[in-house]
């Protein structure tokens, strides 16, 4: 498996797996933000196929992660990691001072993995997430 950036081509196969992951799944034109200079997307590839992408917009002195999302068949396999491993060192590169991003308050697995990788919970936002409607946490990891 390698990380790599996101290309052009690889944004169909991104949006099939933003649909097969998430309730309210970024379309391919949405996704086409992760190739500007305010962004950067990243996919976890095994050969040609991604199993796993992220997305981090760049804000100042800050990075926000939009989306990680790993194929069903791919979980456990460490591209998760891999891509939060590369969003750190892309945020130091930018001198970004801390990476921030939003979860489901119910999705105990990417809490845990993002609490094993440094980031903590300091807040929440009410009814987030509109489907099914909940609140997302904040969590920040300081750099």
């Amino acid at each position: 498996m390698t990380t790599v950036r996101l290309t052009r081509e690889q944004l169909a196969e991104v949006a099939a797996l933003e649909r097969l992951c998430f309730s309210e799944p970024w379309s391919e034109t949405a996704l086409e933000l992760l190739l500007t200079e305010t962004a950067v997307g990243l996919v976890c590839l095994d050969g040609t196929r991604v199993l796993a992408y992220g997305g981090m917009l760049w804000a100042p002195d800050e990075g926000q992660i939009t989306n990680v999302a790993v194929h069903p068949d791919a979980r456990r396999r460490g591209c998760a990691k891999a891509i939060l491993a590369a969003f750190d060192t892309l945020a130091r590169e930018h001198h970004a001072e801390q990476i921030t991003l939003e979860v489901r308050a119910s999705n105990q697995a990417a809490i845990a993995l993002y609490e094993g990788d440094g980031y903590k919970i300091v807040g929440k936002r009410k009814n987030f997430y509109r489907a099914p409607r909940e609140d997302a946490l904040i969590m920040i990891k300081k750099l």
